[in-house]
């Protein structure tokens, strides 16, 4: 059965069980704060893309203390959002996240937009950050689906232990057909079905023992069935992404272009000893990285515009 053919009793009694649950457990996080600004918000989104909150919080802070607003940040060059993005990781977020405030800043006067619509053409905004923007900066009833709630979707309405590997069409009609008419609601359900994923439906080890909405989860009623398939994490050692990740660091704290040479040679042969750009440089030679992984780290950064060549050396971008 559908949620659009179910009794609309029990799905209003759910609704009111995750607000109520929400009010009381949710974390304090300072995005979902009244004062928070839609650009602290539009920010928190973009950061926590693939990204625990528990690493996110310091940065989060330190950005916004720094660029309290878009024009803030777009009046610097691209290679300070990516020095300040520090070891988050995907670091073309940071990029696209200086886009945004530049496009922010030329389109819109500095302030974010606040329509689904205007969000989604924005640098780097897709359609889960902008219904999530529009939601939780600007109040409007939208659908947000992301890796959470489609996991409590999936467990309370449609049986599975996990949704499917990539997001359905059947997902986002389900995700809609959920959403409370009432714009107030809908904005705390939203909020109310992520935490839920993040906290007590997780993916490997789900605490239904304090859920809010046990009772009525299909994924119980049919006996806990497993899923499908073996959920499968980025591999990260020894990877390139792992390389460029060494890399990285080395530009964050350079002063000055980083000549190539310095990142092939081991940093006690080039007279570096454990302060400056030598700690990073000795990390990212401890790897062991053959040559060709390394060249290829190097140039794909150059390529993604997450760094560039400068008086023959790299350098974060200008």
């Amino acid at each position: 059965m559908s949620p659009a053919s179910r009794p609309a009793a029990p799905l209003a009694a759910l609704h009111e069980a995750l607000d109520t649950w929400f009010g009381a457990s949710a974390r304090k996080l300072p995005w979902r704060e009244s004062g928070c600004s839609a650009w602290g918000v539009l920010v928190s989104e973009i950061m926590l893309q693939q990204t625990p909150v528990v690493r996110v919080l310091p940065v989060w802070e330190g950005w916004l203390r720094r660029w309290p607003t878009p024009a803030h940040l777009a009046a610097e060059a691209s290679g300070e959002a990516v020095r300040h993005w520090g070891r988050l990781g995907y670091p073309r977020r940071a990029l696209r996240l200086h886009a945004a405030a530049a496009a922010i800043v030329e389109k819109h006067n500095g302030d974010v937009p606040g329509t689904h619509d205007e969000l989604l053409e924005l640098p780097g905004v897709g359609s889960y950050t902008a219904a999530a923007v529009a939601a939780f900066a600007f109040g409007r009833r939208e659908t947000v689906v992301d890796t959470n709630i489609r996991r409590v979707h999936a467990r309370l309405f449609s049986g599975t232990a996990l949704p499917s590997q990539s997001l359905t069409a059947a997902e986002m009609r389900l995700a809609a057909e959920l959403l409370p008419a009432d714009v107030g609601l809908s904005v705390r359900w939203n909020a109310a079905v992520m935490e839920l994923g993040a906290l007590v439906c997780t993916a490997r080890t789900p605490k239904c023992g304090d859920c809010p909405v046990r009772g009525a989860c299909a994924w119980r009623a049919a006996g806990e069935p497993p899923p499908s398939y073996t959920p499968k994490g980025q591999a990260w050692h020894g990877t390139d992404r792992q390389v460029r990740g060494a890399v990285m660091a080395v530009l964050r704290l350079a002063d000055a272009p980083v000549a190539p040479e310095m990142f092939h040679q081991p940093a006690a042969e080039l007279g570096f000893g454990t302060g400056g750009i030598g700690v990073p440089l000795a990390a990212l030679h401890r790897l062991n990285s053959a040559p060709e992984q390394l060249e290829r780290a190097l140039a794909g950064l150059v390529d993604d515009g997450l760094a560039e060549l400068h008086l023959g050396g790299l350098r974060l971008p200008a």
